[in-house]
């Protein structure tokens, strides 16, 4: 890992390695700010039970399982694990063919439900799963990149979770194309475009993308406030 200091596309303060714009909130319209102390587990139980059945069910009772065993456990310890739950379990597959939808960011309910989900279902669910466990939110981005896929490294859009000890590190990669948790410098497939949290959105000028960050962020805020909804903010 690069020294804490040193730059990166990928820091917060060179997220493209150019002019770094914050968003809040504010600026945003308001998502949802998630209260304190509203986590609800028996609300997920009903809510999970209700539309997806035994199967849903059993996945959930094995996210709690994973919540509570790596409660106390090395930062580590809960990254991987939390990678690997997901990896392991979600079935990718585009919205189209779970929602038919083009774009539909899932909860993680939605996906341990449907047992199924796109990047973005894979990085939210393992963002909320990390935030559960007390990573604090400065420390995690999903970030929204341009991936070169197979032989031909042709193009297209890709979301991954970032891990950041410090707002200038080049950050740990959870991802479900590389299972394996990677620092970003090892990721030369992966051109950063934005990045955002449960606090804001970071974007920078100096790269071409077709991806509009508030128009995508909206799903974001969305899905945040079926989240509360469901119990787990």
């Amino acid at each position: 890992m690069p020294p804490p200091h040193s730059q990166s596309r990928y820091s917060r303060r060179g997220l493209l390695g150019g002019g770094l714009i914050l968003l809040t909130t504010l600026c945003i319209g308001g998502w949802p700010a998630p209260a304190e102390g509203s986590f609800r587990p028996d609300q997920l139980r009903q809510v999970m039970r209700n539309r997806y059945g035994d199967r849903g069910s059993t996945m959930l009772e094995e996210w709690f399982a994973l919540l509570e065993r790596l409660a106390n456990q090395p930062l580590q310890t809960q990254l991987r694990d939390t990678n690997d739950f997901f990896n392991r379990r979600i079935r990718w597959l585009d919205d189209i063919d779970i929602w038919g939808q083009k774009d539909y960011w899932a909860t993680p309910l939605e996906t341990m439900g449907k047992a199924q989900g796109d990047c973005e279902d894979f990085s939210i669910a393992k963002y909320i799963t990390l935030k559960r466990l007390g990573v604090p939110t400065r420390q995690l981005r999903m970030i929204y990149v341009r991936a070169r896929i197979g032989r031909r490294q042709e193009t297209q859009a890709h979301m991954v979770v970032g891990y950041y000890e410090t707002p200038a590190s080049e950050p740990l990669v959870l991802d479900n194309l590389v299972t394996t948790i990677t620092p970003a410098a090892q990721r030369t497939d992966l051109d950063p475009v934005f990045s955002f949290n449960s606090d804001g959105l970071w974007a920078g000028g100096s790269t071409q993308s077709r991806a509009n960050p508030l128009q995508r962020l909206s799903r974001w805020s969305r899905a945040l406030t079926r989240m509360q909804e469901q119990g787990f903010l």
